[in-house]
């Protein structure tokens, strides 16, 4: 049986998405990282590592796969967060928002 072992996104610049996403799950960016690409390990045991690699075209459409994060405490509290972060509110509903993160790929946080 397969595991997920990495999660890759393309991006225009993979250290701003890598500095992002390691902020937002309490990792850190591979010190070997560059704006053409970038690793993220896991925070934790078992999760999926992240690569950013940079492309050349730019994002057009709306995923077709996205993460749904839980909050630690309040939806609101986690927004401000990852905002501060560099996410940008995309759509509020009563039990989840989504979120672009700096590259304009959506995620939820419920």
């Amino acid at each position: 049986m397969a595991v997920i072992k990495t999660v890759t996104f393309d991006c225009r610049d993979a250290l701003v998405a890598a500095r992002f996403w390691a902020g937002a799950l309490g990792s850190s960016v591979d010190e070997d990282a560059t704006s053409e690409r970038a690793y993220v390990e896991a925070a934790g045991w078992g999760a999926p590592n992240m690569w950013f690699a940079r492309v050349p075209e730019p994002k057009t459409a709306k995923n077709r796969m996205h993460f749904d994060l839980r909050a630690p405490g309040t939806i609101a509290d986690e927004v401000a967060r990852l905002v501060a972060l560099g996410a940008r509110v995309q759509a509020e509903y009563p039990d989840h928002v989504v979120l672009q993160d700096p590259e304009g790929n959506e995620f939820c946080v419920e």
